[in-house]
C-alpha cells in the first residue's frame, strides 16, 4: 500500500497528541510497549528453549551414543568385538564403543555417595570430544590401568584432585562363611572433566574397560555397544539399517527411545510457552484497536473537515491505518532488537543479576546445565515478527474503516 505525503503527515500529526488528547497518546504508548515486550519475550523464551534442547541433546548424545546395542538375552554381550566389527560396516556408523556400566558406592575419607561407573577403552575415551576436550585437570592420556576420570562436581563435593584415591564398593559382594562381604577397590584419579551437565559432572566415573569388567565381574563381556552415527536426526532410518547386523544377538535402542519422555516434555513446554506469550502480543493489538477507536471519535470534526475539503474515504482510511500500523511496527522492531541483543548476552546478564540480587537464578542441580543457553532460530524470529506485524495491521482495519464511513454532516452537526 502506497501512502501519499499528505496521508503520512496527517497520520504522524495524530500520533503526536496534544494535551487534551494525552490519554489517547498514553494508550498508544502502552500498546507500543506491550508489543515490544511481547515480541522480545517470545524471542528470548524460544531461544532459551532451543538452546536448552540443543545443549542437552548434544551433551547427552556425546556421552551416551546415538544408539545402544544390548544383548537380546538377559545378561551381558559376549563376543562383542566381532559384533562391533559388523556394526561398523553399516553405512552411516562413525564409531562403536564397547561399554560396561553399573552402579557403585564411592567412599572418600568417610564420605559415601552413589555413582554411575562406565568402563570404556582408553583409546575410545581419548577420541570422544565431549570428554577429551573438557578435561580440566590431568590429561586424557592419564586415563588407563588403575586411573579413572571423575567429574568436576564430584571432585569439589568430595574434595578430590588429580592423584588422589577413591574407593569403590561394588553392589555384588563376596559370599563367605560369615555372610556376604562387600567388595572394595581403590583407584587413582587420572583426570577431572567438566562437560557442563550437572548429572554427569556430579555422579559419573569413567574407568578403563578391563578394570570395569573385573569390578563388575562381567568376564570377557560388556553390557552394551555405544553406536555413533553421522546423522542422529535420522535415527529411525539408521536403527532400521542396524537391525540386520545384530539380528538374533542384540537389540537396538536409539536416543529417542531412551530419552523420549524428557524431550517430549521439552517440546510440549516450548509449544505452550509460545502460545501463552503470543497472548501478550494479542493484548497489545487490542490496545491498538481501543486507542484508534478513541482517536477516531476524538477526531470526528477533523475527519469531517478533511472530507469537505476533498479527502476521499480511502485517504481517511489510509491515514488511520498508518497511525495504528506505526505503533505496531515501532513496537515490533524495538522488541526484535531487544530480544536478539538479550539472547546474545544472556549469560552475562544472568551473572550481573545474580551479583546484584545475591541469589542463584539458574541452578545446575535443577536445570542440568551449568550455563544458561540461548540459540536463536532466525526462522522463528521471522515468524514472531510476522505474527506481531500481522496482528498490528489487523488491529487497525476496523477503526480505520469506521473513520472512513463517518458522515461529515453528522460529525459537524454534533460537534
Amino acid at each position: 500500500m502506497i501512502f501519499s505525503a499528505f496521508e503520512r503527515m496527517v497520520a504522524m500529526r495524530y500520533l503526536r497528541a496534544r494535551r487534551q488528547e494525552g490519554f489517547i497518546s498514553v494508550i498508544a504508548w502502552f500498546s507500543l510497549l506491550g508489543i515490544g515486550l511481547g515480541v522480545a519475550t517470545l524471542i528470548i523464551v524460544m531461544a532459551v528453549m532451543n538452546g536448552f534442547r540443543a545443549e542437552l541433546l548434544g551433551r547427552v548424545l556425546g556421552l551416551n551414543g546415538h544408539l545402544n546395542v544390548y544383548s537380546a538375552q538377559p545378561g551381558p554381550l559376549t563376543d562383542f568385538d566381532a559384533l562391533a566389527d559388523r556394526v561398523r560396516q553399516v553405512p552411516g556408523v562413525t564409531n562403536v564403543t564397547p561399554t560396561v556400566e553399573g552402579q557403585a558406592l564411592v567412599t572418600v575419607r568417610g564420605i559415601a555417595s552413589g555413582a554411575v561407573v562406565r568402563g570404556v577403552r582408553p583409546e575410545d575415551f581419548r577420541v570422544r570430544p565431549t570428554l577429551s576436550r573438557h578435561i580440566l585437570r590431568g590429561t586424557a592420556d592419564a586415563f588407563g590401568e588403575d586411573n579413572v576420570a571423575i567429574g568436576i562436581r564430584m571432585a569439589q563435593r568430595l574434595g578430590l584432585s588429580v592423584g588422589d584415591q577413591i574407593t569403590l564398593i561394588a553392589p555384588q559382594g563376596n559370599a563367605t562363611a560369615f555372610g556376604t562381604v562387600p567388595r572394595m577397590r581403590a583407584y587413582n584419579i587420572g583426570a577431572i572433566f567438566d562437560v557442563g551437565m550437572f548429572e554427569y559432572d556430579n555422579s559419573f566415573i569413567f574407568m578403563p574397560l578391563e578394570q570395569a569388567q573385573l569390578f563388575f565381574r562381567t568376564g570377557e563381556a560388556v553390557t552394551s555397544l555405544e553406536v555413533f552415527v553421522a546423522d542422529p536426526v535420522q535415527i529411525r532410518a539408521q536403527r532400521a539399517a542396524l537391525q540386520p547386523a545384530v539380528a538374533g544377538i542384540g537389540r537396538v535402542v536409539d536416543w529417542q527411545q531412551s530419552n523420549a519422555s524428557f524431550f517430549t516434555a521439552l517440546q510440549v513446554e516450548r509449544n505452550v510457552m509460545f502460545l501463552i506469550l503470543s497472548l501478550i502480543i494479542m493484548v497489545a493489538a487490542f490496545n491498538i484497536i481501543s486507542s484508534l477507536i478513541m482517536l477516531v471519535k476524538d477526531k470526528g470534526r477533523d475527519i469531517a473537515i478533511l472530507r469537505t475539503m476533498g479527502a476521499t474515504r480511502g485517504m481517511i482510511m489510509r491515514i488511520f491505518l498508518l497511525s495504528g500500523a506505526s505503533v505496531g511496527v515501532m513496537g515490533t522492531v524495538g522488541g526484535l532488537i531487544l530480544g536478539v541483543v538479550f539472547c546474545q548476552n544472556i549469560e552475562s546478564i544472568r551473572q550481573f543479576i545474580q551479583m546484584l540480587s545475591g541469589t542463584e537464578l539458574f541452578s545446575p542441580e535443577i536445570y542440568f546445565l551449568s550455563q544458561l543457553p540461548a540459540k536463536i532460530d532466525w526462522g522463528e524470529v521471522a515468524q514472531v515478527t510476522a505474527m506481531a506485524l500481522g496482528l498490528s495491521f489487523a488491529a487497525t482495519v476496523y477503526p480505520s474503516w469506521r473513520a472512513a464511513r463517518l458522515d461529515p454532516v453528522e460529525a459537524l452537526r454534533y460537534e
